[in-house]
């Protein structure tokens, strides 16, 4: 009699969404019940006139309670929780950083409303290299859940900073300052600045680049501004805009257009410095810095003035460079400056009849300095009779040809760079997580 006696309680649970008629005692006409659901046994032996509007009573009955359990499963469906939505999610694992998304904060404006499901996962940069593979593990471990059955994900990307803007008054709005080095010119250090700036750009970053190459500027001539100019703005030098990315050079003085720049180390350092700090920088999330090659002023001057994110190396396959390229990494190492990567250029040329790679340059050299320093090989950007021409007619191949193989490249080297970055930025955050700490503890401990 239990399930009888459970039939009566359940409209008082539910507010009379379940009712049975007046007429029929479900107690005292059990062996009804009992006909009507063993019905491939019993229906048979029936009297039908007798127990006709029994059953009718019942079949109604029957088709009331189905509903009700449709809407009690509705209800248990609906009492998924907060808890098991993020217990789920935080199974899935960002690849660069090592750690689950719940725990790095990028599940934000979640809202679970019966068996609905909305919230928005936060990258930590719209140029992450894994950001398909991470939205595809969400909607993976979600599906999961059977009581969700709808499910809005929205994605977006908040840059982490890679330095500390606590030590930095003077450059605030700049998340993060990536230097580009080399050992030696003649590697194509400028042109490889100047791509990866525009494809950090083209994930929607908001990117500048600075050409601290006061000597030789040619990314003016490379963006095609050799007419622009800066102006000055509130005391504040105010960036020329290309592309969409922010751009500073001495070579937008005119007067300086066909002179060589002729100072003396204190005076370059100066002028550095004012491109830095002077600049209203708007809000970048990367400032790419393209250095003079070597080990001078320059770079030593960057290191020193500012705190930076890190320090991306430049080589080509060839040893002659890879081991002045080395130089450059044991500088900035003794500055206590992080090393980003190293990326090759001029890799490899691909022969357009037989797509065979022809390494005309030597093999290998980038990944033996990846190997020697234990800093990530970022890519290898193969050679392109396009990237030649487009420099010399403002014409970037980012811009000219985005489809081309050196264009992919310049892409997925751009990306293992911002997240590099990131990884730096998680680094750091730890590091003045943990110092806060002891600061705490540090008056706890003299106390005692």
């Amino acid at each position: 009699m239990f399930i009888a006696a459970f039939f009566r309680v359940v409209p008082n649970k539910l507010g009379g969404i379940l009712t049975t008629s007046p007429s029929v005692d479900i107690e005292n006409n059990f062996d009804v019940f009992r006909k009507f659901q063993f019905m491939n046994l019993w229906i048979i032996e029936a009297d039908f006139e007798k127990d006709f509007m029994k059953i009718t009573y019942f079949c109604v009955f029957f088709y009331k309670f189905n509903l009700c359990l449709n809407k009690v499963k509705v209800l248990f469906r609906s009492l998924v929780g907060i808890d098991q939505v993020l217990e789920k999610l935080s199974t899935v694992i960002d690849p660069d950083l090592k750690k689950d998304i719940v725990s790095m904060g990028m599940i934000k404006d979640l809202e679970l409303n019966d068996s609905n499901l909305k919230f928005t996962l936060e990258l930590t940069t719209p140029a992450c290299p894994f950001n398909i593979e991470i939205e595809d593990d969400v909607r993976r471990v979600i599906g999961e859940i059977t009581e969700v059955e709808n499910f809005d994900l929205k994605v977006t990307a908040k840059v982490m900073e890679g330095r500390s803007l606590e030590d930095d008054t003077t450059m605030k709005t700049v998340k993060n300052i990536i230097g580009v080095a080399s050992g030696k010119g003649g590697v194509g250090k400028s042109t490889v600045s100047l791509n990866l700036a525009l494809a950090l750009s083209q994930t929607g970053a908001k990117v500048g680049l600075l050409d601290a190459d006061i000597y030789g500027p040619s990314i003016p001539l490379m963006l095609g501004m050799k007419d622009s100019y800066m102006q000055v703005e509130e005391n504040k030098l105010q960036p020329a805009i290309s592309n969409g990315i922010q751009v500073v050079s001495f070579g937008f003085f005119a007067e300086q257009s066909h002179q060589a720049a002729i100072y003396r180390g204190p005076i370059i350092s100066g002028i550095l410095k004012q491109f830095l700090v002077d600049t209203d920088w708007s809000n970048l999330d990367y400032l790419i810095v393209d250095l003079p090659p070597g080990t001078g002023d320059i770079p030593l001057t960057l290191a020193q003035t500012i705190p930076i994110t890190g320090i991306l190396v430049v080589t080509t396959p060839q040893e002659v460079a890879s081991n002045v390229a080395v130089k450059a990494i044991g500088m900035f190492e003794k500055l206590n400056v992080p090393i980003i990567g190293v990326v090759e250029n001029m890799s490899h040329f691909i022969c357009p009849n037989c797509n065979d790679k022809h390494y005309i340059f030597g093999n290998g050299g980038a990944q033996k300095i990846s190997d020697q320093f234990n800093i990530p090989f970022l890519g290898e950007i193969p050679l392109n009779s396009g990237i030649m021409s487009g420099s010399d007619t403002g014409k970037p191949i980012m811009i000219s040809n985005p489809d081309s193989l050196s264009s992919v490249a310049f892409r997925n080297a751009a990306k293992n760079i911002a997240g590099q970055c990131s990884i730096l930025a998680l680094k750091l955050k730890e590091e003045m997580a943990a110092e806060n700490k002891n600061d705490e503890t540090a008056p706890e401990a003299s106390t005692n």
